[in-house]
C-alpha cells in the first residue's frame, strides 16, 4: 500500500497544475507556430533553431530547452528526442510537441522536478525529421538525413530516443544482424552491444513508465517487458541508433509508440497520457554513470581525450570544453583517460544508482627519454650521443582511437 501511495504522490508532483492542451494533428505551419509559441511563453529557457532544410525547402526546426539556451555548460549533458523520421509515422511528432508545451508550462508553474531537469540538462527536441514526408505521407529523403547527421556531430549528445510508429516496443541496438533476416521471424539473431545491459535498462525505464508498453502484448506482437534488441526483431542496416552508438558519444534507443502509424486525432490525448511520464523519466536517465573534466597540468581543457572503461569495449571522448559523460550501471569500474602526448591516468570508480559520479582527470605531458651520455675516449669531456632514427614499430605508430564497435 505504501508503494502505491508513493507512486501516487510522485505523479501528483509531476502533473499538478497542468494547463489544458488541445490534442490535434499539426501540419508543418502549425508545427512551426507551436514551437515559436512555446519560445514566446518561455524565452528564458528555450531557443528555436534550424539544422537545415528538407528537399522542398522546409526548415528542420529544433526546440532547445535549458536554463542557458544556446550555450553548452561544461558537465551539463546534452539529450535529444527525434520524431517523424518516416513521414507516415506521426505520433512521435505530436508527442514531442506536447512535451515542449508541457515542459514550458510546468517550469512556469514551479514544478520542482521539471525545474531541476531544465537546470541540469540541455534538451534538444526535433519534432519532425521529415516534414516533406509528413505532408505527403512519403518516405524519408536524403537531405534530412544529412542534416541530422551533421547535427549529431555539432553537439556532444549523451542520450537520445527516436520516436516511430507501427508497433509498441522500446528497441535498442544493435539493429544489424550478422545474418539476413525477415521482419516478423525472430528466434536467435540477438546482436548485443558492449553496453547491452545498460541499453536494456534504458529501454525498460521507458517501457515500464509507459501506460501499457511493458505488458508485452501489443499490435499482435509479444515482446517480454515491452523491449527488444533491434536485430532480434528484424535486421536493419544503417539504423540511426547504431550510427549514434558507433560514431558518436550518444546512446540512442528507438521507441515504437503506436500500432497505427497515423492515429486518429481523438486518440492523441490517450497516447499523450500513456507516454508523458515515460518521456520525462527517460530524460532523467542522462544523469547516471560518471562525468567530469579532462585537463592538462596547466588546467587547460583537453578535447578529444578518450575515456575507456575496463571490460566494456566502447569508449567515449571529451567534448570541445573538455567535459565527458559516460553512462554506466551501478558498480565499480576501472576508468582510464588518454590523450596523444600525455601519460594515461587510471582510477577506480564506484557508481551508485542515483546522481552521476564526478571523476576529473588531470593528464601530465609525456616526457621524452633522455639521450644516452658517454665519456669521450681518453677520459675527455663527455659528449651526448645523437639518437639515430629508426623505423617505428606498430605499437609506436598506433594512436589510441575510441572503441566504437562490438568486442
Amino acid at each position: 500500500m505504501s508503494d502505491l501511495l508513493s507512486v501516487f504522490l510522485h505523479l501528483v508532483l509531476l502533473f499538478k497544475l497542468v494547463a489544458p492542451v488541445t490534442f490535434r494533428h499539426h501540419r508543418y505551419d502549425d508545427l512551426v507556430r507551436t514551437l515559436y509559441k512555446v519560445y514566446n511563453e518561455c524565452p528564458q529557457i528555450t531557443r528555436v533553431y534550424s539544422i537545415g532544410r528538407s528537399v522542398q525547402g522546409r526548415h528542420l526546426y529544433v526546440l532547445e530547452i535549458s536554463d542557458h539556451p544556446g550555450i553548452h555548460e561544461p558537465l551539463e549533458p546534452e539529450v535529444k528526442y527525434v520524431g517523424n523520421m518516416h513521414g507516415n509515422e506521426v505520433l512521435g511528432r505530436e508527442l514531442l510537441l506536447q512535451l515542449c508545451e508541457f515542459l514550458c508550462q510546468e517550469f512556469r508553474n514551479g514544478n520542482q522536478r521539471v525545474v531541476r531537469l531544465v537546470q541540469d540538462t540541455r534538451i534538444h527536441i526535433l519534432p519532425s525529421m521529415n516534414p516533406d514526408g509528413y505532408e505527403v505521407a512519403a518516405a524519408q529523403v536524403e537531405p534530412e538525413t544529412q542534416a541530422v547527421i551533421q547535427w549529431m556531430h555539432s553537439f556532444n549528445f549523451v542520450l537520445s530516443a527516436n520516436l516511430h510508429g507501427g508497433a509498441v516496443v522500446a528497441n535498442y541496438p544493435y539493429d544489424k544482424s550478422l545474418e539476413h533476416r525477415v521482419r516478423g521471424f525472430r528466434s536467435t539473431a540477438n546482436s548485443p552491444t558492449p553496453d547491452d545491459k545498460l541499453f536494456q535498462k534504458l529501454a525498460k525505464v521507458y517501457s515500464y513508465a509507459h501506460g501499457w508498453m511493458h505488458q508485452g502484448w501489443n499490435c499482435g506482437d509479444y515482446f517480454p517487458d515491452g523491449i527488444t534488441n533491434g536485430a532480434s526483431w528484424y535486421s536493419l542496416s544503417k539504423g540511426m541508433q547504431d550510427f549514434n552508438y558507433l560514431h558518436t558519444n550518444c546512446f540512442e534507443i528507438t521507441l515504437e509508440l503506436s500500432c497505427n502509424k497515423f492515429p486518429r486525432q481523438e486518440e492523441l490525448q490517450r497516447e499523450w497520457l500513456g507516454n508523458r511520464e515515460a518521456l520525462i523519466q527517460f530524460l532523467e536517465q542522462v544523469h547516471h554513470g560518471i562525468k567530469g573534466m579532462v585537463r592538462d597540468e596547466n588546467y587547460n581543457n583537453l578535447a578529444g581525450a578518450v575515456i575507456s572503461v575496463s571490460g566494456i569495449n566502447h569508449d567515449v571522448t571529451s567534448g570541445d570544453h573538455g567535459d565527458y559523460f559516460r553512462l554506466l550501471l551501478p558498480g565499480t569500474y576501472t576508468v582510464t583517460a588518454t590523450a596523444p602526448g600525455f601519460d594515461p591516468e587510471t582510477v577506480s570508480v564506484t557508481v551508485g544508482p542515483a546522481e552521476p559520479k564526478l571523476v576529473n582527470f588531470q593528464l601530465k605531458r609525456s616526457i621524452p627519454p633522455a639521450s644516452p651520455v658517454r665519456r669521450a675516449p681518453g677520459g675527455g669531456r663527455r659528449v651526448r650521443v645523437k639518437a639515430q632514427p629508426r623505423a617505428a614499430g606498430k605499437k609506436e605508430m598506433d594512436v589510441k582511437q575510441p572503441h566504437r564497435g562490438p568486442a
